[in-house]
């Protein structure tokens, strides 16, 4: 049987199993201000330079309100994902570890990764709560790819 590799059905049912936790923890004002986040999760086979960003885009989710934005942060998450996968790492450590490496597009914002080449971003909540939602979402595809690879 040929390996399946990630796709837009294992992105939607990823952002499906973890939507329950974020949509509970964006309750909280501590987490998100706003109660919102958005998701951008990357196709892990695309690489800078073979592929345009927006060609590698697997999947993108709203979760909460969306009228309730103050700012597009569709755009942000979108940015922080493009960054996250021209590096091939977390935003926050790209920011923060090797700033000289930022070019006038990348966003030095956290809630971007790069989680064994998994790229997701989100946007809307505190950083540290980005980032963190972004890892829930990656952990869960990996997984889901994982039980693939067992399986066979």
């Amino acid at each position: 049987m040929p390996f399946r590799p990630l796709d837009r059905a294992d992105a939607e049912q990823a952002v499906a199993l973890v939507r329950p936790a974020i949509e509970q923890a964006l309750g909280d004002p501590a987490v998100s201000g706003l109660g919102v986040l958005h998701l951008v999760i990357l196709d892990p086979t695309a690489r800078p330079g073979e592929r345009a960003f927006d060609a590698a885009v697997l999947h993108e989710a709203s979760i909460g309100d969306r009228t309730r934005w103050d700012v597009d942060y569709a755009a942000y998450a979108r940015g922080k994902a493009r960054s996250a996968w021209r590096h091939g790492m977390d935003t926050r450590r790209l920011a923060a570890l090797e700033p000289h490496r930022l070019a006038n597009d990348d966003s030095p914002l956290a809630g971007g990764i790069c989680f064994d080449g998994i790229v997701v971003a989100a946007s809307g909540a505190m950083p540290q709560w980005d980032e963190a939602f972004a890892l829930m979402v990656a952990g869960v595809l990996r997984a889901l790819v994982r039980g693939r690879v067992e399986a066979r």
